[in-house]
């Protein structure tokens, strides 16, 4: 089982930043591909970005140049730089984790964009 956390919603102004953080149990870290879903009440759940192992990465298309995913190994953590935030990018947002055909998340962090 892998314990995923994450860190880093609140609140902010349209064309604003947040960074979140995502932080996981176990010492796997390095084989894990990492991503960051976001679902908002009365949709399907949607995957925004996602690196894989050997640092290849993903985005969806509406937060292509705006989202940056990361990850360092050392310390079991991904993170996702969001820029230029609007406010349909307001969601719960939640750390995947996906090793072997093994899916785990985190319970999520509230990132509100309004003005």
């Amino acid at each position: 089982q892998v314990q995923v956390e994450e860190s880093g919603g609140g609140l902010v102004q349209p064309g604003g930043s947040l960074r979140l953080s995502c932080f996981t149990s176990g010492t796997l870290f390095s084989d894990y591909t990492v991503g960051w879903d976001r679902q908002v009440p009365g949709k399907d759940r949607e995957l925004v970005a996602a690196i894989t192992p050997t640092y290849e990465t993903d985005y969806e298309d509406s937060v292509k140049g705006r989202f940056t995913i990361s990850r360092d190994n050392a310390k079991n953590a991904a993170y996702l730089q969001m820029n230029s935030l609007k406010p349909e990018d307001t969601a719960v947002y939640s750390c995947h984790i996906l090793y072997m055909t093994q899916h785990y998340w985190g319970q999520g962090t509230q990132v509100t964009v309004s003005g």
